[in-house]
């Protein structure tokens, strides 16, 4: 397993539309691997595949018990109720807003053998699934920003949550 480079604001794969993922085989298993120990090293809450330089429909979720999801060609297939809090992106350090999200989302996915599952999520996961997401299609939290604010609005004060 290996730690990959993140990729940064202003490099053009970022604004991509990842291709669906057809081949459930080792190549998948080791990217999912990579980018858990990229999203961990990183201290995220996720990580989506065109972040590490690789255009295909993937992601991992740190969940609120502190496990990571895999999501395969995700798709948000419910969504409810609204919820106005801080991002950020490891794509865009040192950049936050706040942003409006849905407070319930279900995703179904794919695990890492192709085998289709659904997920519900609330609050702060619901979030990062609605943010990795986006990812998958070329958008960043940038584009939905109702107002940017002060790392240390993000923080607490300068202590880091």
């Amino acid at each position: 397993m290996a730690i990959r480079n993140i990729i940064q604001e202003g490099d053009e794969i970022l604004r991509k539309n990842c291709r669906k993922i057809t081949e459930f085989n080792p190549r998948l298993h080791q990217l999912l691997d990579d980018m858990r120990d990229t999203l961990i090293n990183a201290d995220g809450a996720g990580l989506a595949a065109p972040q590490v330089g690789v255009l295909r429909a993937c992601a991992v979720v740190l969940l609120s018990d502190g496990s990571y999801l895999e999501i395969v060609n995700p798709i948000i297939e419910e969504s409810s109720g609204s919820q106005e809090d801080a991002e950020g992106c490891l794509s865009i350090p040192g950049k936050f807003g706040i942003v409006n999200r849905p407070m319930y989302v279900t995703v179904r996915a794919q695990d890492r053998f192709g085998k289709e599952f659904t997920y519900n999520a609330e609050g702060f996961t619901a979030r990062a699934f609605c943010h990795e997401i986006d990812h998958l299609s070329g958008g960043l939290f940038t584009d939905k920003v109702i107002r940017y604010i002060d790392p240390d609005e993000y923080y607490g004060g300068g202590e880091e949550k």
